[in-house]
């Protein structure tokens, strides 16, 4: 069900609103690099900033823009398992082609805690849900044998792996059935992950790169793993140093460099720190440009 490039759009602000015209823009982009999909209202979208109105209408706006042309899956988690459960409908109202549902925050559940959790939210979606497993925002991990308790769930169908641990993702991937899908939730992990039987990525830097993304992905899905290989290792210094502060504060600064964006983000978020390493990312960002990757 869900394969391939998948990229987590950043939400442009400008004077503290959503910027439609840029965001329609990144979407169009993003299209014409050849993803997949788009997530709309993940961590990259900076959704805990976002308000239920305005959380509601840039679902609505995407699947309004994109028009079928790729996937949509939208952001609807929270650590209130009443709140996911009412963004989860509202999304499958507007038309999204699935969901991303990222383990319970803060709360800490168990578990049983979070089987339940995204149980209770299965029940009343009527799209397939993506699981989002990022302990280190989260400070919960979604075990692999919890994991498999869940696809048995007819629409959930998918997991976006960002513990970083390989070792458990290839657990997933073996204890699960060949139709449910694991995406790695980490950039500089996107090769590995694919090497233990990951179907692609959930991809920040494509925000900046889809085409490039998009192209390391399928030489590998093609079996043409050395030209994949040398692919990634050209992006891997980008994949690491769009994450040398929390994201979506580099690649946000990024965006405005090249002037997909404003370099605006929601507080408790603030803009890329001065210093050498922005210096770093900002001179590296342009050079692969400049080598033609886009």
């Amino acid at each position: 069900m869900f394969q391939g490039v998948y990229t987590a759009v950043i939400t442009p602000f400008h004077k503290g609103a959503i910027d439609y015209d840029s965001y329609f823009r990144l979407l169009d982009l993003q299209i014409k690099g050849g993803v997949n999909g788009v997530v709309p209202c993940g961590t990259t979208g900076e959704s805990p900033t976002l308000s239920h109105e305005e959380h509601k209408k840039l679902i609505q706006e995407t699947v309004a823009h994109v028009k079928g042309r790729v996937q949509v899956i939208a952001g609807t988690g929270s650590n209130s398992t009443a709140e996911a459960i009412e963004l989860t409908e509202e999304a499958c109202r507007s038309g999204v082609d699935g969901l991303l549902s990222v383990n319970p925050y803060y709360n800490k559940p168990t578990q049983e805690g979070m089987f339940q959790h995204f149980k209770a939210i299965a029940e009343k979606a009527t799209k397939p849900i993506m699981l989002y497993n990022i302990p280190g925002r989260t400070n919960v991990n979604l075990l692999p044998e919890t994991v498999k308790r869940l696809s048995e769930i007819s629409n959930i169908r998918s997991i976006k792996e960002a513990t970083g641990d390989l070792g458990q993702m290839a657990k997933v991937v073996a204890l699960l059935p060949k139709d449910f899908t694991l995406l790695s939730g980490d950039d500089n992990l996107t090769l590995p992950v694919l090497s233990i039987g990951g179907r692609g990525v959930v991809s920040v830097v494509s925000n900046l790169f889809p085409k490039s993304v998009v192209e390391m992905v399928t030489l590998f899905q093609k079996g043409q793993v050395l030209e994949s290989q040398s692919l990634y290792f050209k992006l891997l210094p980008v994949f690491i140093s769009a994450f040398i502060e929390t994201n979506p504060i580099p690649i946000k600064a990024a965006m405005s460099w090249f002037g997909y964006s404003q370099n605006e983000l929601r507080l408790p978020m603030t803009a890329l720190s001065e210093g050498e390493p922005a210096n770093q990312f900002k001179k590296l960002v342009f050079s692969l440009r400049d080598q033609g990757l886009s």
